[in-house]
């Protein structure tokens, strides 16, 4: 196992907030869908449980409105909790009224389940950008120490490209100051590939991802992983969308849960928060990485 602490999360929601299903699921249907997301979360603390590793949850809103004592059991297994917004809706595409009211509103909810503060933050579908850069204003007024929502990758959906690719400061556009740790990319042959986890952790080799974060590791990094609960659920329902959105999706779903079994125990996992403390005190992340 690697020496380097690394950080292990989760964003805790269903597989019908997703927005590669959007196209045929709209937040209207989601409360008479098949609930499946605290089964299988309950699985992940089993799994995490039996590695002796801690991580970080970022629990939608719905989720924390739904289910308060999973919540309560996430933390009190000693899991950090953190926020993944309300309403799972891409942050470029509300008003910054509408977010800033969901974002307060979500915070509020998992802080009182857990009677402590929340201060990590990651948007749905990693989507503050430069569009929504705004996002970040927002954060930090609404009492949010550090964010983990920027993917320094090209995409379709998200990204901010020519970011910092390891934990930083940041000042926002009011001037105000935030911890940022981004999704974990792999240069590879001049190209920044992504190598976080979730889809690409589906479709890439165990032993790639497994490589290419051990080289995080090797530059002397820590790396941020991320995987969601309906990933470790192959038999969800399945939905008759677009082939590009069910390769998104479905892909290696049958294969993740063994893939994550060994991941916790090939390298050295704790909280975002823990991560960052360390960093803080070697002085490893700087004040001048600005996106």
């Amino acid at each position: 196992m690697n020496s380097i602490p690394n950080a292990l999360t989760i964003d805790v929601e269903d597989y019908f907030h997703v927005a590669a299903l959007s196209e045929v699921i709209s937040p209207e249907d989601w409360s008479s869908m098949e609930y499946r997301c605290e089964a299988n979360t309950d699985r992940l603390l089993e799994i995490f449980d039996n590695a002796g590793v801690k991580g970080t949850f970022f629990v939608l809103g719905w989720v924390a409105e739904k289910s308060p004592a999973l919540v309560r059991r996430i933390a009190a297994a000693g899991h950090e909790i953190a926020s993944h917004g309300y309403s799972h809706q891409l942050v470029y595409n509300q008003t910054p009224e509408v977010f800033r009211e969901e974002t307060i509103k979500s915070k509020a909810l998992l802080e009182d389940q857990v009677q402590q503060p929340v201060n990590g933050y990651r948007a749905a579908s990693y989507s503050i950008t430069n569009e929504s850069r705004w996002a970040l204003d927002i954060l930090a007024e609404a009492g949010f120490t550090w964010d983990s929502s920027i993917f320094p990758v090209h995409h379709d959906r998200y990204g901010m490209p020519g970011t910092p690719r390891w934990p930083h400061r940041l000042t926002t556009d009011k001037g105000y100051e935030l911890t940022e740790f981004p999704l974990t990319t792999l240069k590879l042959a001049g190209y920044t590939l992504p190598i976080a986890g979730g889809g690409y952790f589906r479709l890439y080799p165990y032993g790639f991802s497994r490589w290419g974060l051990a080289r995080a590791n090797r530059e002397g990094q820590p790396f941020i992983f991320y995987l969601h609960p309906w990933e470790i659920d192959p038999e969800q329902p399945r939905f008759n969308v677009s082939r590009f959105s069910k390769f998104r999706h479905y892909n290696n779903l049958d294969k993740c849960e063994a893939r994550l079994k060994k991941l916790v125990n090939d390298f050295n996992f704790t909280t975002v928060a823990n991560v960052l403390e360390m960093q803080s005190s070697a002085g490893a992340c700087s004040a001048r990485d600005n996106p």
